[in-house]
């Protein structure tokens, strides 16, 4: 599957992650001879990914995934960097094989550091599952997951996926069509078998993330990633509850035009000329996390997925981090108007 970026990616990673290795040794560290074997480490799995990057431009091949060997070097020189006390920002360890953006990397240096326990997801609003954040480690790292979506054709789709995946026909996840609600989550999870602890959830129903969270108590997930409503940086809301919600896509001017207008020429330009009404903020989401036992984590480079880990997993390596230090960048006159936009809505403070 086509990772959305450019041929010399795969190459260009491997170069940032060592530079930020480099950044964590002083010439003086009484651990230099472990830290040196460790940079060793990293120095090939940068230059297997110039191969790769080298391999494509030659052939001319559509660029390739971050493939499970590589994944497992990276695994491998987490762990010692991490038990020689250096951390990296979460910016620097994406990348996107299925997920919609650098969230499999993120997940895969977590779980690194972490370990697993029986390597369970479940992902709700998962889309045809071809691009989720549970599908790399279903392809790469054999792991079982619920996915559920309430359109009948993205879960067939999505079976159709992972029925023909070369790595998944004789374990395929359950895939499940049906439109979750806080008053039936918890009746679903149990009748598909998922109860207890998981090590993931992914929430993204783009409406009423924040009260399917509130309500969930069937699963104990050791972490969690929501996505989030970026304009509402400052406040603690979420859009009320109703199980009939849908997301509502609002003109930033007057003179906006419509999704349709061919001058909208690109994902980019539409975000610029629109805000959404839907979910919860992240300071809103921080709250409830709170009262669950989770702390947040981090977010992805974007700033629309948000990560939270159980308070009993990982703290030496995952501290808790603040909202503010989460946001996402946004041009100030654009977020203002996205702001007075979304005052007109109604919102429900936490």
């Amino acid at each position: 599957m086509d990772s959305g970026t450019g041929t010399g990616w795969l190459g260009r990673w491997g170069r940032r992650l060592k530079a930020a290795f480099r950044l964590g040794i002083s010439p003086n560290h009484s651990n230099h001879r472990l830290l040196s074997r460790a940079h060793i480490k990293l120095d090939k799995i940068a230059r297997r990914m110039d191969g790769i990057a080298r391999h494509l431009e030659i052939s001319g091949a559509p660029v390739t995934q971050v493939d499970k060997g590589t994944q497992i070097l990276l695994s491998n020189s987490y762990r010692e960097l991490s038990r020689n006390g250096i951390s990296l920002p979460f910016h620097e360890v994406e990348f996107r094989n299925y997920s919609q953006a650098g969230e499999d990397g993120i997940l895969h240096y977590l779980f690194s550091l972490v370990g697993t326990t029986d390597r369970r997801s479940v992902e709700i609003c998962a889309g045809t599952g071809i691009q989720c954040n549970s599908a790399n480690l279903i392809i790469h790292h054999g792991w079982h997951s619920l996915l559920v979506d309430g359109n009948e054709a993205n879960v067939r789709t999505g079976r159709n996926f992972f029925l023909k995946h070369p790595d998944t026909q004789l374990r395929i996840p359950k895939f499940v069509q049906r439109w979750v609600d806080r008053e039936s989550v918890n009746s679903m999870l149990s009748e598909q078998g998922f109860t207890g602890e998981i090590d993931l959830l992914c929430l993204d129903l783009d409406g009423v993330d924040y009260w399917i969270w509130e309500a969930l108590t069937a699963v104990s997930p050791r972490v969690v990633v929501v996505e989030v409503n970026t304009t509402q940086v400052g406040a603690a809301v979420t859009v009320p509850y109703d199980p009939e919600f849908s997301a509502t896509w609002i003109p930033l001017t007057d003179s906006a035009p419509d999704e349709a207008d061919p001058e909208l020429t690109g994902p980019s330009s539409f975000f610029e000329r629109y805000t959404v009404y839907h979910g919860a903020s992240l300071p809103a989401f921080v709250k409830l996390a709170r009262t669950k036992g989770y702390r947040l984590i981090g977010a992805n480079s974007i700033g629309f997925n948000a990560f939270f880990m159980r308070d009993d997993v990982g703290a030496d390596e995952f501290p808790e981090v603040s909202a503010q230090s989460c946001a996402m960048r946004q041009e100030p006159e654009r977020l203002a108007q996205a702001v007075a936009k979304l005052s007109q809505y109604p919102w429900q403070e936490i």
